[in-house]
This record gives C-alpha cells, sequence and structure tokens, in this order.
C-alpha cells in the first residue's frame, strides 16, 4: 500500500493506493460510517458490505439528481447521521458526485471519502472536490467543491470492470495526456486496453500517474481560476452531448476531445489532430456522431465556462500542452455549423 497526504485549501486528504476495501475500519470506526452504493455494485459485493449501514441507489447518470439527493437525505435523518457521521461514496463517478455533494450540504458539512470502483472514477471523477448533480440534460449544473478526507484505491474491484467502462476510463487518461503529458500519450499509443487489463503493475503504475497529474493541477488551482480549466478538454460540447443523446460519459467526452483537436488545427495550427483520433479508436473510443449542433449549442449557452458572449474552450497547442482559448460564441456557433 501506499499512502500519500495532499493539501487542499489547508484540508487534508490521503490517498491509499494500492490498498483494500478492509482498510475503511482502519480509518474510520464501522459505527459511524455509512456507505453509499448502487445496486449493481451492492449485488456484486454483499459480503464486503455486510455489516455496514447502506444506502443503495438505483445505477445510472438518470438518477444523478435533486430527487436522489432528497431520498439519501432522507435515509440519512432514519440512520441517525450527525456531524460524526462519515459518509463513504462506493462507486464511479455518479456515486462519488453524489455522495461528496450530499456530505456538504448536509448538517451543512460532514466527513466524505471515497472508494472508487470505476477506472474512470479512479484517475479523475473522484479527485479534486467536484462534487454535484445534473439538472436536466445541463450536467452537474448545481454542485460544490468540496475535497474528501480520504480515497481508498482497491484495484481488485476493476476485475469485474465491463469494457465499456474501461474505455469509459481511458477517454480521461487521453485527455490527461493530451493536455499535459506527452510520454504518457507515447506510452498509450504502444498499448492498448487488453494490455493494462492483463498487467496488473502497469496498470497500477498509470493509474497512480494519472491522479497525481491530476491533484497536482487542483492543488494549483482548487477553483478553476487557471490550469485546473484544462481538465475541461474535450468536456464543453462532451457535456453539451452526454444527456442529450444518454452517451457514456467517456464516449461523449472522447467526441469532444476528437472536435476539440480538430478545432485546435484551424485555430492554432496544431499539427496532431488525427494522431489524437487515432489514439481515441486505438482504446475503443468513438470519435464522430452525428448530432443536432443547434440543440447542442444552446445546451452549451448554459454552460459554467461561459463568460457573458464568450466562451473559454481548450484547445491543443501541440501534444501534451493545452491552453486555455476564449472564443466568442458567435465564433463558436460557426465553428459548430462546420460540424
Amino acid at each position: 500500500m501506499q499512502k500519500k497526504r495532499f493539501l487542499f485549501s489547508g484540508k487534508e486528504t490521503t490517498f491509499y493506493f494500492d490498498a483494500a476495501f478492509g482498510l475503511i475500519e482502519k480509518i474510520v470506526s464501522k459505527d459511524k460510517v455509512i456507505i453509499v452504493t448502487d445496486e449493481n455494485l451492492f449485488q456484486a459485493h454483499k459480503r464486503k458490505l455486510k455489516g455496514f449501514n447502506t444506502i443503495v441507489l438505483k445505477p445510472g447518470e438518470q438518477y444523478k439528481v435533486q430527487q436522489t439527493v432528497d431520498v439519501i437525505i432522507d435515509q440519512l435523518i432514519l440512520l441517525g447521521a450527525d456531524r460524526q457521521t462519515t459518509l463513504i461514496g462506493f462507486g464511479g463517478g455518479v456515486i462519488t458526485d453524489i455522495t461528496g455533494y450530499v456530505a456538504g450540504i448536509y448538517m451543512r458539512g460532514i466527513n466524505v471519502g471515497y472508494i472508487p470502483t470505476s477506472l474512470l472514477a479512479m484517475v479523475d471523477a473522484a479527485i479534486g472536490g467536484k462534487n454535484g448533480i445534473d439538472v436536466g440534460v445541463y450536467k452537474n449544473m448545481v454542485g460544490l467543491i468540496r475535497q474528501p478526507s480520504f480515497l481508498i484505491y482497491d484495484y481488485s474491484l476493476l476485475k469485474t470492470l465491463p469494457l465499456a467502462e474501461w474505455r469509459n476510463g481511458f477517454a480521461e487518461i487521453i485527455k490527461h495526456a493530451c493536455i499535459r503529458d506527452l510520454k504518457m500519450f507515447e506510452e498509450l499509443e504502444q498499448n492498448n486496453i487488453t494490455f493494462y487489463r492483463r498487467n496488473p503493475e502497469q496498470l497500477a503504475n498509470l493509474i497512480t500517474r494519472n491522479a497525481l497529474l491530476k491533484i497536482k493541477v487542483v492543488q494549483k488551482d482548487e477553483f478553476e481560476k487557471a490550469d485546473r480549466k484544462l481538465l475541461n478538454f474535450g468536456h464543453t460540447l462532451g457535456h453539451a452531448i452526454e444527456n442529450m443523446y444518454q452517451l457514456s460519459h467517456g464516449e461523449a467526452i472522447s467526441i469532444g476531445m476528437t472536435y476539440a483537436a480538430l478545432m485546435s488545427q484551424q485555430l492554432k495550427f496544431y499539427k496532431e489532430a488525427e494522431r489524437v483520433i487515432q489514439l481515441l479508436h486505438q482504446y475503443g473510443l468513438p470519435t464522430v456522431a452525428d448530432f443536432d449542433t443547434k440543440k447542442a449549442f444552446n445546451v452549451l449557452l448554459k454552460d459554467k465556462k461561459r463568460e457573458d458572449d464568450s466562451i473559454n474552450y481548450i484547445l491543443l497547442q501541440k501534444t501534451g500542452k493545452a491552453v486555455v482559448q476564449p472564443l466568442l460564441l458567435v465564433q463558436l456557433q460557426e465553428i459548430f455549423k462546420q460540424f
């Protein structure tokens, strides 16, 4: 096990890499823990969860809404949760998002920890303190930034992960490589999902590398005033189409990265858009989609990255180096028409 502590706004978060689920009881008293998970994970891990107070949700992004928050809060009250309670999100990005949000607002804030069960949650969703819920087609429209007390990385949980979820996770890994790490991009080009599934040590190293990359960015810019914006590469268009077409997060972000790479070619004279597209294909991710550009643009108008008549779009200057590019909405609308 590798234990690393990081400070965010004066609050310490401990990352336990290559740990085990059972570590919970060494960190927090079992009678002070309430675990939030979904039906699929509850069925798959009944033995692990035995003896814990558990709140079980329906699985899927469509349940990451205020109605589910209300259900969780009602159950917390019934279970007698107080300010000494630690809420633990045991699941993928949907579970960690909603658990962190509830922990931030219940009794004006209680402790929260995460045990991410998907590759996407391990490398991205569970890190950085962004918690929230969707409002209709608008992704993460309501939420807060509040760091967890700890994260437990139990890599054995990935053994039952379906292929589609591996692809989801690699979309975010490829994003990190595109914006910040050319060497990781080159490593990914030499391998594929099968390689990492068959080589646990290389997978563990890749997960840790991605987690540390994101941690470093968030530590410098927790509230997204500067460099943290770069983590939105592929997410502007991706979020606009994700809930519109019930795409998985990885699929939507992959399509978003494709168009962002092509826009980088047009606006920043980026020369390797095809290289990015090829890597996305290599990891089984979609790069093109038929979508209603007018509807997507209207959803994008409500994006949190919008500032008056412009929006901060993340483009690539070169592979491994992203930049924030403010674009006028009228300019973006013309670009969208080309899509």
